[in-house]
């Protein structure tokens, strides 16, 4: 996993690493070469391209003339031009070295009306934002502000265009494209975002792209912020990832590469008891097809066997649709009720992994039937979401009839309940919230969001890189924690379980917005990526 740090600490890392040897000049070097392979990899199907660099006048204004002057020495063909927010010092060795190229350079302070830097954001194809990294104070002043106005106003033009002629049916071919999109590439952190709080200025330049340095930084993940940063790209600009200076870092973004080494191993002579059983009880008369969604998952994520426990009318409903599930027929009712507790407790040690809570919903029955299977549950790994969940928060200090660690999975709603805090101030806190909480309630926590935080018993953070508004639709909860669970049941730990799960949760959804709009993206397109999110992992 990447770290994630402050700036605060970022400045103490790089100090150390120069230090050591590391100076700033080769960070510098290493990072303008990272943002270089990438702007000429976003670049490579055009032949001739055009290219401005917005420049500051610190060491992130440093990485962005090393880029540019990298890109044009890369790629003769490629216009490459500068444009300096103040005038760097006459002894500048990248400035020298882009005057002696006869690159275009212009500067902020002898461009009054902002026409001159108009018109080359107008006639780029990319623009490469190295005006402030992690430093900048917001609000943003002066000019300043006047040079990210006018950048916005350029963006916004050339992203809002329409053909003066719409085709009425755009199905229909022959209909005009739109204009080519501006792409922007921001260094460290998109101008005018805050990298250690995620807040904005006013005139912030949304990134299609962020590089950034070392390791990423919390402002990257809160919003309002991370809206800003688009896709999130890490370099590690020369400091190895076991620098001592890292070690008291707590936070992390959860990475491809250590997902797929976490994932479970497959061995070729196994049979469905080796890779686990998962139990999920769950459902009721208003919610027939959560705990459906969450078994159906739980057998994607590799478990061996999946049973579902519930009500005999709900589970006659989803019995014809799920052939590969068994079943724990609990008495006839269309909620679960006391009546179920000694069938389930019966059978409970067949099991490797237990989920409580899909469809449940929360009629007084089915309270005090959750209540007393929580007396009784044992050692069995848990994971409690939705109705379990809800039911919790209207008990006073509802953590101390938890298992050991137990897994939750609250999205903002049910963390407010479960916290008596509002949605906005869980949404407004979710960082510290988290850690917070997962220490005090001593279970792994799973804060459903854009960008979902997990943070274990002992509060460590790790923070997962999606932000998909495809996730945002009934019964993707249900999918999560049937991942969960069923990682569980194969023998993962608590926050493995929680960590991978997530991961490929979120992968899945990104794998589904690929296909379709992310507006009809439901649970189970989800579901059914996760095989593929599964592949790409693999390969």
């Amino acid at each position: 996993m990447f770290k994630i740090v402050t700036p605060e600490r970022m400045r103490a890392i790089e100090a150390a690493a120069d230090a050591s040897g590391i100076t700033y000049d080769q960070l510098m070097q290493n990072a303008g070469k990272a943002a270089a392979d990438r702007a000429l990899a976003i670049l490579k199907n055009i032949p001739d391209p055009r290219v401005i660099v917005l420049v500051g006048p610190g060491n992130n204004g440093g990485d962005g003339l090393v880029a540019g002057l990298l890109i044009a020495q890369a790629n003769p063909r490629a216009d490459v031009r500068f444009y300096l927010l103040k005038d760097r010092p006459a002894d500048d060795p990248y400035t020298q070295v882009a005057q002696q190229a006869q690159l275009f350079i212009a500067t902020a302070e002898n461009d009054y009306d902002k026409r001159l830097l108009k018109n080359m954001v107008a006639s780029s194809d990319i623009l490469i934002d190295a005006l402030f990294g992690i430093g900048v104070r917001l609000p943003l002043r002066d000019e300043v502000a006047k040079v990210l106005r006018a950048v916005n106003q350029i963006i916004n033009e050339r992203h809002n265009a329409r053909p003066k002629n719409i085709m009425l049916n755009p199905g229909k071919t022959g209909q005009i494209p739109r204009p080519t999109r501006l792409y922007v590439l921001a260094i460290d952190c998109p101008s005018g975002l805050d990298c250690d709080t995620g807040a904005v200025d006013k005139n912030v330049i949304p990134a299609d792209e962020t590089i950034t340095f070392i390791a990423a930084k919390p402002g990257q993940f809160l919003f309002p912020g991370a809206a800003m940063v688009g896709q999130l790209t890490i370099a590690d600009a020369g400091i190895p990832s076991d620098f001592k200076e890292f070690a008291i870092d707590l936070d992390s973004i959860v990475d491809s590469d250590w997902i797929y080494n976490s994932l479970p191993k497959r061995n070729l002579d196994a049979n469905k008891g080796t890779f686990g059983k998962a139990l999920i009880i769950g459902g009721s008369a208003n919610y027939v097809g959560a705990p459906g969604l969450s078994a159906q998952t739980a057998y994607r994520s590799g478990a061996g066997l999946v049973a579902v426990a519930a009500p005999r009318p709900i589970a006659s409903v989803l019995a014809p649709q799920m052939l590969e599930t068994t079943w724990l027929m609990l008495p006839e009712s269309v909620v679960i009720t006391n009546d179920a507790l000694p069938l389930i407790l019966a059978n409970l040690s067949l099991y490797d992994a237990l989920l409580v809570g899909p469809g449940m919903g929360r009629d007084e029955k089915t309270r005090e039937f959750f209540l007393a299977l929580l007396q009784q549950i044992g050692k069995t790994p848990l994971v409690l979401d939705a109705d379990a969940l809800n039911i919790l928060s209207e008990i006073d200090h509802w953590w101390e009839e938890l298992p050991e660690n137990t897994i939750i999975t609250p999205h903002p709603g049910e963390m407010a309940r479960l916290t008596g805090l509002s949605t906005a101030k869980v949404q407004a806190n979710r960082w510290a919230l988290a850690a917070e909480k997962a220490a005090a309630w001593n279970v792994h926590l799973v804060l459903k969001g854009a960008h979902t935080i997990i943070a274990s018993t002992q509060g460590h953070r790790a923070v997962l890189p999606f932000k998909n508004d495809a996730l945002a639709t009934a019964g993707t909860g249900d999918v999560l924690a049937g991942l969960i669970v069923g990682l569980l049941a194969q023998g993962m730990t608590p926050l493995e379980a929680a960590l991978v799960g997530g991961y490929i949760h979120g992968l899945a959804g990104e794998i589904a917005t690929q296909k379709q709009s992310s507006r009809s993206v439901m649970a189970g397109d989800v579901l059914s990526a996760i095989g593929v999110a599964l592949k790409e992992l693999e390969l």
